[in-house]
């Protein structure tokens, strides 16, 4: 076995095993909603996507904690370090028990708009809020440190216990599966705090931080959690305003349509994830920055070019496969909604390296249309293909705009290189 493991690091980068390892993370959890969506019929997956999406969400707003982390585990040093990982965690406690309490009180509420059969699902799922951004700065330390291994391990803890313990629950008990669901996401969010990184801090007497280092955290903070807000608006919007709009059956075939269409944004995460360190690191070291940025866009538009093509030709085959006959209702929506998600990895991945770069008018540009997103959708939803179709306008326009920031910051920098030769 240790000849075993010694060959893998010997022959196997870390960044290829983390990549291999979020492989397998969106697998097992591609596995846990194919499962669901097939075991539980469209209008009962309807209520399990709900859930799903609130995680996705939750996801997006404890990222900023990650991310955040992760940037400056890479700038600061020692005590500095220490005194920054005390703070980031004692915020992040606070955010994640005020969210929690949040979604606990008004459960009633969210049970009556998203029309779900139980609002004690949204009491488990709130009860466990804290756990996960807990979960997030650990990450975001084992991400900035680039200890790969530790990351991969925490995301696979997650998926594999949410994984076991769900489908088990389902099979040995008879309640409602809303209710296994959420608490099977609930025992995930304390298994990914495995492993748990013990750094010399405090959560009730952290160490204080000089004033610049202060700002310089704010300021970052305040426009990644702005960004992660466009990221929720963008990824997760449609499917909670289709649960509004439209009958549970609609619903639950929009969700599977969404969950198959969305497979290259989750592909195009694990880029992500290893982007920022990279950036921040060549920018500190003086290096080039823009290589990184072209290698990663294009592995991002192969992969949805090869998605978008393969649901354009296959659409029947692949429903069936992954979903089941009662799903087919929505096979020719399926290349349409691979094309705005695909479009939208591309358009991120501009996005995340200029916000590693401290620059943030592509961050403004994804809310200006993750907005616009929102205000077509629930202008135009007559049918599911109509809200298709304004989030391909609002994807296209997007990743036109970022283009072109793009290619006026990449000129400017080139006419300024000229003029100092």
């Amino acid at each position: 076995m240790k000849g075993v493991i010694s060959f893998i690091k010997k022959t196997i980068k870390p960044e290829q095993l983390f990549m291999l390892s979020v492989l397998l993370v969106n697998g097992g959890n591609y596995i846990y909603n194919l499962v669901l969506g097939r075991v539980l019929g469209p209008e009962k997956f309807a209520d399990a996507a709900i859930l799903i999406t609130f995680l996705l969400v939750l996801s997006f707003v404890a990222m900023t904690f990650q991310l955040v982390t992760a940037k400056f585990s890479v700038i600061f040093e020692d005590s500095v370090f220490s005194g920054f990982i005390s703070k980031i965690y004692k915020n992040a406690s606070i955010t994640g028990v005020v969210l929690g309490i949040a979604i606990v009180v008004f459960s009633s509420q969210l049970q009556i708009f998203f029309k779900t059969t139980s609002s004690t699902m949204f009491v488990i799922f709130g009860i466990g809020v804290p756990l996960y951004f807990l979960m997030s700065v650990n990450r975001g330390i084992f991400q900035g440190k680039q200890q790969l291994l530790s990351l991969s391990i925490t995301y696979q803890s997650e998926m594999i216990s949410r994984l076991i313990l769900t489908f088990a629950l389902l099979y040995l008990l008879d309640i409602d599966s809303s209710l296994i669901i959420a608490i099977g996401i609930f025992c995930s969010f304390a298994f990914g705090l495995i492993p748990f990184k013990k750094n010399s801090f405090s959560l009730f007497k952290p160490l204080e931080l000089e004033e610049a280092n202060k700002k310089l955290v704010k300021k970052f903070f305040i426009i990644t959690a702005f960004y992660e807000l466009t990221q929720i608006i963008i990824n997760n919007s449609d499917i909670l305003l289709v649960k509004h709009y439209f009958e549970s059956y609609e619903a639950g075939l929009y969700a599977s349509l969404a969950l198959i269409g969305r497979v290259v944004y989750f592909i195009a995460w694990m880029f992500v994830m290893l982007l920022l360190p990279t950036v921040v690191q060549l920018k500190k070291d003086g290096k080039d920055t823009l290589p990184i940025l072209l290698k990663y866009v294009a592995y991002i538009a192969f992969i949805a070019t090869s998605i978008v093509v393969s649901c354009f030709f296959f659409p029947d085959e692949i429903i069936k496969i992954l979903f089941g006959s009662e799903y087919l209702g929505i096979s020719q929506l399926l290349w349409k909604y691979a094309s705005a998600t695909g479009i939208f990895a591309i358009s991120n991945i501009f996005a995340y390296y200029y916000l590693s770069l401290d620059k943030y008018v592509p961050v403004v540009l994804s809310g200006i249309f993750g907005m616009l997103q929102i205000v077509l959708v629930v202008l135009f939803h007559e049918s599911l293909e109509q809200v298709v179709h304004v989030q391909i306008i609002a994807m296209v326009l997007l990743l036109i705009v970022q283009l072109s920031f793009f290619f006026f910051k990449d000129s400017k920098k080139s006419k300024i290189k000229k003029s100092t030769n």
